[in-house]
């Protein structure tokens, strides 16, 4: 399962890429601050989609970025965004996900938060920056990713890479 929650650049042209070969849930900002979408809906696409390398997402433009923070706040819209995605994954993880890909620097630490990592072995090299990497305490590999990291198809490269290690 792919979970990308950056706004960079390099994030939103991978997960353009990885659109158009795989099933993806885009989260809108809206939704979640109305609580129309939570860790259900991210759990029952992941559920329709096994084995695709499902992505859910609410990666966004820069404009539509400011234009939820303007609303709702920046603090509120990052809050809302990060506890879902870690939900999501503490979620995922515990229904037997055993491969999981995150993308935001700010995700990728609220998922590790939420799965109560404390400890991870650094496997091979995703991309420049970006190791593999697996959990001393169960099965389970991970790729964190800061937003700007990564060639087009990381998220491929990732699963594929998380899958031998």
């Amino acid at each position: 399962m792919i979970l990308a929650g950056s706004c960079s650049n390099a994030t939103r042209g991978q997960v353009e890429r990885h659109r158009a070969s795989h099933p993806t849930l885009r989260i809108e900002v809206a939704d979640v601050m109305s609580g129309k979408v939570g860790p259900e809906t991210i759990l029952a696409f992941a559920a329709q989609n096994p084995g695709r390398a499902p992505l859910a997402y609410s990666s966004s433009t820069p404009e539509q970025v400011k234009e939820a923070q303007d609303l709702w706040g920046r603090e509120a819209v990052a809050g809302k965004l990060d506890d879902l995605f870690a939900e999501a994954a503490r979620r995922l993880v515990e229904g037997g996900v055993r491969r999981l890909v995150v993308a935001g620097g700010e995700t990728s630490g609220a998922v590790v938060g939420a799965l109560g990592l404390q400890s991870l072995a650094i496997g091979p090299e995703i991309d420049p920056g970006v190791p593999a990497l697996s959990s001393t305490e169960r099965p389970l590999a991970l790729a964190l990713k800061s937003g700007n990291f990564g060639a087009p198809d990381f998220f491929e490269k990732a699963l594929a890479t998380l899958g031998a290690a």
